[in-house]
């Protein structure tokens, strides 16, 4: 069923963690692309702060797009 040229089953679903930026965002590209069905996912940890800009609320909406 797997082998090294396409590891994921043909037309299966794929949850991909996004985190609003171009790696996972190409990555979801290239899934969908290949035939498959993704959805993404996305985790704010905590409040966002002036210290730390991470899994901010524009992370957020950058990853729905």
């Amino acid at each position: 069923m797997n082998n090294s040229s396409h590891p994921i089953p043909k037309n299966s679903a794929v949850l991909a963690a996004m985190s609003g930026g171009v790696d996972s965002s190409v990555a979801a590209y290239l899934l969908k692309k290949a035939g498959h069905a993704v959805i993404g996912a996305f985790m704010r940890r905590g409040q966002e702060s002036e210290e730390s800009r991470c899994c901010s609320l524009s992370d957020s909406l950058d990853a729905r797009m």
